[in-house]
Formats: structure tokens, sequence, C-alpha cells
């Protein structure tokens, strides 16, 4: 075990140093130096190396926040936010806090975001790091924008930091910058093949960021580890109550260069979905952060995994701390100015079992008020979510006050669910809502059903990635080969003329069932779209009421899905989503992007006797990323009278 580098009563107090261009933060294991006023990190200086950051680049492309944006119709503008006032919130021996300021203007540089942004850096006694925060706010009637993302961004010294780790099983040594300039680009500019490496072991492995992304509930710490000398440099997010689009939104953590990200907010996985928009001059105030900067190291003798291993234990050290006491921003409210809420979910379907069912390991939460499922793409206001136990029982601790609808989803059960009254926090609430009931969507016993519903793709079949266009990191690990590249490719070597056809009863869904509806290949760029076949028996049909077709979606791209039955030639389909989808998530390497869920009435005059064919079209063949993944299908029949 690394020792504790925490032990107060023997560390050093904290410095500061203020000069005209730059701000110096010492507590005796870190130094950490500031641009000022800009407030960019350009020098963190731990053990023997004189500055862990990329001394090759200029010094506002070292350690820094950014902000993508955009005027209404527009393009994007990158915006690495650069303050003009610096000033001094705490300083004494146990922690110095420093502010980097700025507020809009009219007059200023039309690549400036219209906002108000405070950035905060913290230094502690005896602490390995750096703690950092952002305050962003727009005034109101100040300019409309969109904003699609804000993150923090470090750039490591690329000749030292060589081993990513993300996760337990996701961990290894990346490829160098260089290697994607020699290589060869792919389908899109994020994938490289590399075919000159300068670690030869990776010749002809393919390089891309987004096969390191993260759901939020997941990514709680990662980043770079350093052999000579042995040190690690890690981001470390002790709550997602600041990320948006709650607990399965995926994003970016680290990658090749090496570079660390914090992304507090993008339209990864997502697209233009999400809420971002800020319209008619409203007003909005939102805290990033506080999340820590950590870094630590072991004697040149022992394993550097084990700074994987501390920054793990040093993760669960900072989540049992949350809300931290110490930032002084009176817009970062401490754990006696939140509120708890308690209670216990069950869900109520008759038709698998008559009492009701325990929630089991539902994801419940708090989020701006809206509608079923509205959280996804709600990215404005904070978020609070808990993993309910195996009774359905939870508890969201340390909410900040506000006014925020209850939503939940349950891994097994189709839809969302939303507690049908507002949660009222006030600093110091206990609220005990008691047991709350969620009907998920039916409308008769279930006929035959498809996958599981869970909201991802995972339990479909993923195919083996083309052996010349791998990652080896995923290659024996069957819960990441989603993360392979050109995946897309591999339906029509698997259905070069015929398309998928799944027989109920006889095919078996985690072998027969393609995990993403995409378009066929029929030229080096042209592409067709598909149909696929369910093909299952009526003993009889029920005259008597309507059957239901239930679909849900786990993500969509630029796609339609048109179904019909029993003839695949009718113009007009029974159903259509019409266009749906912009969350890249084929591409992107990710099981799910966004839920979609769809209740289609099928009249029996649709059905016959015997054997019936359901015909699922995705009719949109411009791009080979157009497509879909289903989460489940279920058809039921009609209930009896």
């Amino acid at each position: 075990k690394i020792p504790s580098t925490t032990n107060k009563s023997s560390a050093l107090g904290v410095q500061l140093q203020v000069t005209n261009k730059q701000v110096v933060i010492d507590n005796g294991i870190v130094q950490v130096t500031f641009s000022s006023p800009g407030g960019d990190v350009i020098r963190i200086k731990y053990k023997e190396i004189n500055n862990v950051l990329e001394t090759k680049n200029y010094e506002d492309n070292r350690g820094y926040w950014d902000v993508v944006w955009n005027r209404p119709g527009d393009s994007n503008i990158f915006d690495k936010v650069q303050a003009t006032k610096f000033s001094i919130i705490v300083q004494n021996e146990e922690q110095v806090e420093i502010s980097f300021s700025k507020i809009w203007s009219p007059s200023m540089d039309k690549t400036t975001v219209p906002l108000k942004v405070d950035k905060r850096y913290i230094v502690r006694r005896g602490s390995s790091g750096l703690y950092l925060y952002a305050v962003m706010e727009r005034l109101k009637g100040w300019p409309d924008v969109d904003m699609d993302q804000i993150r923090v961004v470090f750039k490591l010294q690329s000749e030292k930091f060589h081993y990513m780790a993300i996760s337990d099983d996701r961990q290894r040594v990346m490829p160098m910058p260089q290697d994607r300039t020699t290589g060869q680009p792919l389908a899109y500019p994020e994938a490289v093949r590399l075919t000159n490496p300068v670690n030869h072991q990776q010749k002809g492995e393919v390089d891309d960021k987004y096969q390191y992304s993260c759901e939020n509930k997941d990514n709680k710490v990662h980043g770079w580890i350093s052999n000579d000398p042995p040190v690690g440099f890690w981001m470390i997010t002790p709550s997602n109550e600041f990320r948006d689009a709650g607990p399965v939104k995926q994003d970016l953590t680290s990658h090749v260069g090496p570079i660390v990200l914090n992304m507090f907010g993008s339209v990864h996985y997502a697209g233009k979905d999400l809420n971002a928009e800020y319209r008619n001059g409203e007003p909005w105030k939102k805290v990033f952060g506080p999340v820590y900067v950590y870094l630590n190291s072991i004697p040149p003798s022992e394993n550097p995994k084990a700074l994987w291993e501390d920054a793990k234990r040093q993760m669960s050290t900072e989540v049992k701390s949350w809300p931290y006491n110490f930032p002084r921003s009176e817009d970062f409210p401490s754990s006696d100015q939140r509120g708890n809420v308690v209670g216990q979910l069950v869900v109520r379907d008759p038709y698998i079992n008559e009492k009701l069912i325990d929630a089991s390991l539902a994801y419940v939460g708090l989020a701006a008020p809206g509608v079923v499922g509205s959280w996804q793409t709600e990215v404005k206001g904070y978020q609070f979510w808990t993993q309910a136990d195996k009774k359905g029982s939870f508890s969201i601790k340390n909410i900040r006050a506000g006014k925020y609808s209850l939503y939940a989803f349950v891994p097994g059960f189709l839809g969302d669910y939303k507690y049908n009254v507002d949660v009222i926090i006030q600093p110091g609430s206990e609220i005990k809502l008691g047991v709350l009931t969620y009907d998920p969507p039916r409308n008769g016993p279930t006929l035959w059903e498809i996958g599981i519903p869970d909201r991802t793709a995972s339990e479909f079949y993923i195919p083996d990635a083309n052996p010349t266009l791998v990652n080896k990191l995923y290659i024996d690990s069957p819960a990441n080969k989603f993360r392979q590249y050109g995946l897309w490719e591999r339906y029509t070597d698997l259905y070069p003329k015929n398309d998928l056809i799944y027989t109920v009863g006889v095919s078996n869904y985690a072998k027969d069932w393609f995990f993403a509806h995409v378009n066929r290949k029929v030229g080096n760029t042209a592409y067709k779209a598909t149909t696929w076949q369910i093909i299952f028996e009526l003993k009889s049909v029920m005259q008597s009421g309507s059957y239901t077709l239930q679909i849900a979606l786990a993500s969509a791209t630029n796609s339609e899905l048109q179904v019909r039955f029993n003839n695949a030639n009718l113009k007009q389909p029974l159903f259509t989503t019409r266009l749906i989808g912009k969350d890249n998530a084929i591409a992107r390497y990710g099981i799910h992007g966004l839920c979609w869920f769809y209740s289609i009435q099928v009249p029996a005059s649709q059905l016959i006797q015997g054997k019936n064919t359901i015909y699922l079209t995705q009719t949109r063949n411009g791009s080979p990323f157009s497509g879909i993944m289903y989460d489940y299908i279920r058809l039921e029949v009609p209930t009896k009278a």
C-alpha cells in the first residue's frame, strides 16, 4: 500500500506566491503554477518531475477549461475560457483557494461564450493534488446560445506517461501521439489504424478516443502512469450531480496524447436531442465540480499498477467526503444545506406476478421537473441518482435545494417511471416517500419477446472484429466486445445478400439477432436499406381487441424504423418512427445511446392463423452509421374479456 499523503499534522503549510503573470501554490507535495489572470494550469511539479504537463505545448494548451458553443444556426466555436481577474479567496496554512473570473460583455470578441465564469482552484495541506471547480452563469437577457460541451483538459508529458487506466479491465500501454499522425485514417478522423507505431507490437491496431468512453455512473477515476519515475496522474470525480443526462450517459475519459478529461457536459452519444439550448434571455447558473486531480508515486522497485489501486482507494475517500466542506463559493452548498430522500419502488405487472415485484437494483434519481424519461436529455440542472437494493429500497443523499421530479428505470422491465408529485428539497429535508408503484407498459399477456429490457443492446449478437482492425485490449473481453472498430460493416459480411430472419421459438437472440440494425454496403460508398423479419406462429387470432407490439430502442442515428405485418411491399407501414436519433452510438462504440419507446397497436386484421411475419425496415440508407439498436421487442395478445 502506498503511504498516505494526507497526514496534515506532519505536512507543510500551504504557500501562495503571486507575480504579474503567474500564481504558484505549494504545499510541499505538489507545486501548481497558474497563468494570471487567464487561469490555466501551466505547471504541476511533483516528486522529481519538474512539470507533469506537456512542456512542448504552449502554456494555454496544458491544463484548461473549454466550452464548445454556437449562436443558433451558426457553426461551433471552441472557447478556451480565459479569465480577466485574479483574486485570493482563502489563504492560510491549511488551504489556499484562488479564483480566476470574467464577466461577458457585448464588446468582447465574437468567439467568447456569453457567460460569467469563476474558475476556482484549491490546494490543501497534506493533499497530493489539486481540487478544481467552476461556476458558470448566464444573466437574464443575455444572447441565445447552444452550449454543446463543457469540460476540463490536462495534457501530460508524452515522453513519460504511456500507461492509461480507466477501470480494472480497461488499461494498457497506449500508442504515442505521433503514431496517429503516421497512421492510416479510417472512416472518420478519430479512428486511425497504426501502420508504423513507435511500439511495433501495436502495429495494425486501431486507436480511437471513443473506444475509452464510460458511463457517468462508472466514471469516477481514470488517468495515466509514468514508469520512470513511477508516478500516477488521476482525475477523480466524487459525484455526478453536475454531469449531464443521468447515470448511463456516456462520455470520453482519457486518450492518446496523453490527455485526461473531465467531461461535465457534451452531446456525445446523444446529439442535439440534449436540451443544451438557451433561449429568450434565459438565466442559468451551474457549479461544475469540485473534482480532484490526484498524483501518487511508489518506489521504482514496486509494480506501477499499485498506483491504480491507490488511485481507486483515494477515489473512495473523496466519494465519502462528498459534499466537500472546504470550497468557499456560496454557490456550493455543504451537507447541512442539502436534503435526503428515501423510499421503496415496486413493480406491478400482473401478467408476470399477481403480487407486487421488488424493483431490484432500479436506478432512481432526481432531476429537473419534466415528462417521463426527460432526465436523459436534461443538461441544465443537477441530477442525483442512486441504485436501489434488491428490495427496491433507495436512499438519495446530499440533494441540493430545489424542485425536482423523481424518475426511475428498472432493469428487466420496460419503460420509465416518474413519480406524479414534484419533490421539493429544502436545506435539511428528510423526505420519506414510502412505497412507490411502477406500472410498466403492458396491454396484455406476452406472446413472445426478444432481448432484455435493460436500455442496451449488449445481450444481442456482437460479431468478432475484422482481424486487421482490432484494439487488442478488447480481444478477450466479452463485456467490451462492442468497442471494436468497424462492427457495422460486419453485418454486410454476415448477410451479403439476404437480411436477418429471426424465428420465434427457434432462433436465439444472443446468436441470431445482430446488435445493430444497419445498412448493407453495396459499393465503396453506397449503402442499401435493410429489412429484418420476425417469424412467429399463431394458433388462432383473437378478434376481440388489438394486439400490441412493444418496441424499445437503445440507440438511433439518422434513422427511420417502419413496421409492417405479413406484407413487406405495403406502401404505407402500420407504424413509422419517422426520422429519429442523433446519438451516433454505432460509430462511437456505444452499446446504447438515447432510449426510445413505442407501443404499437396491431389490429387483429393484420394477423393470420398460422405463420406470421413482421417486417422491420430501417429506411435511411445515406450512411454506414445510420441505424438503430434494439433494446427489447415484445408482442402482447389482447386481454381476454
